[in-house]
């Protein structure tokens, strides 16, 4: 077991492919070293988690909001600290929701508690070919994402023009002077160029960094530290775009009402998702501001947390239209949630 845990962050905005790369990362990964997971969907209801393939994997799951927000940083930093305490995998993946800011991450991997136990390695951000462009227009995570990453993977460059693709670099190059791009379908890109898993003699390990070792706290230490933090006055959170998730239940047993919803949703909805059942099969539903599939997720139905609920992700104008498309079928409101609101 190492000593430390290499970090690597994969944002991007809602739909872009992240769980897809993680996908990825996992089907290469040696058998030799331990992996884990951190999933953050914004949503109070998970769907990716179950999309994650590898059935050795240790993965955590937080949702109902942005680990990058103080509304569940709490969760996140009681997460890292057992995963540095009781877990202390080699490599840690964390997908971030996809209205994000990452740019606290490192600073809150190098809090004391951890010992030094982090090591930020790279900065992957996904970006949606076909729906960049207008979603960059509008909100600001985005530019936030791009910043702070040093690899951005065009995917989907199948469904867009070279003009729409030309214009993404440009835009990419305001917020990040030389960004290493790939351009690429279902995030694949030479994963082993960036995952070496094996330190060089400048990184940081634990107890290193001339900073006495802290001793493991009880779980009340941690919460006062926890508090303590979050109190600070140099605490510093970047406010998230101003978005909301409702969730739906499907009491239906035919998808043509999920598609006849679909068609009906209106242009301002960024994301839905979710595991319907149609005749004892799992389909899994995936809407992308406009653009939607219904297909066959080759998932066994009973590693689906939530079935027959799907997840839709829009600003707060968006909820009356989402009502509106769920008239089309047999749909139950699960209540909505805004984690960004006071």
């Amino acid at each position: 077991m190492s000593v430390f845990t290499n970090v690597y962050l994969i944002p991007g905005f809602l739909g872009a492919g992240k769980t897809t790369f993680l996908n990825r990362i996992i089907d290469r990964f040696p058998n030799d070293r331990k992996l884990t997971l951190l999933v953050n969907e914004f949503g109070e209801v998970g769907v990716d988690g179950t999309l994650v393939e590898g059935e050795d994997i240790d993965m955590m799951e937080i949702s109902k909001g942005s680990i990058f927000c103080v509304c569940v940083k709490t969760d996140f930093i009681k997460g890292l600290y057992e995963l540095s305490t009781t877990v202390k995998p080699d490599v840690l993946l964390i997908e971030s929701t996809g209205v994000a800011n990452p740019s606290d991450l490192k600073k809150d991997l190098k809090l004391p508690i951890f010992n030094n136990r982090f090591h930020f390695m790279e900065q992957f951000c996904i970006i949606d070919a076909p729906h960049f462009l207008g979603a960059s227009e509008v909100y600001a995570s985005l530019e936030k994402q791009i910043a702070s990453s040093s690899v951005c993977i065009i995917n989907r460059i199948d469904t867009a023009s070279p003009d729409t693709i030309a214009a993404t670099k440009d835009v990419v190059r305001k917020f990040h002077p030389d960004p290493l791009f790939f351009e690429t379908n279902y995030a694949d890109i030479p994963i082993e160029n960036f995952f070496g898993f094996t330190p060089d003699s400048g990184e940081v390990t634990p107890g290193s960094s001339g900073n006495e070792m802290m001793a493991e706290m009880s779980a009340e230490e941690l919460d006062i530290f926890i508090d303590d933090l979050l109190d600070s006055p140099d605490l510093e959170i970047t406010p998230p775009d101003l978005l909301m998730s409702v969730a739906y239940k499907w009491t239906g047993d035919n998808a043509e009402q999920v598609k006849a919803m679909a068609g009906a949703l209106p242009a301002s909805v960024l994301r839905a998702k979710g595991f319907v059942e149609e005749n004892g099969n799992m389909l899994l539903f995936s809407f992308v501001q406009g653009d939607w599939t219904i297909e066959d997720p080759h998932i066994p139905a009973e590693r689906v947390k939530h079935k027959n609920v799907i997840v839709f992700i829009g600003p707060p104008e968006s909820m009356e239209g989402i009502e509106t498309a769920t008239q089309t079928g047999s749909w139950i409101n699960m209540g909505e949630y805004q984690p960004y609101s006071n």
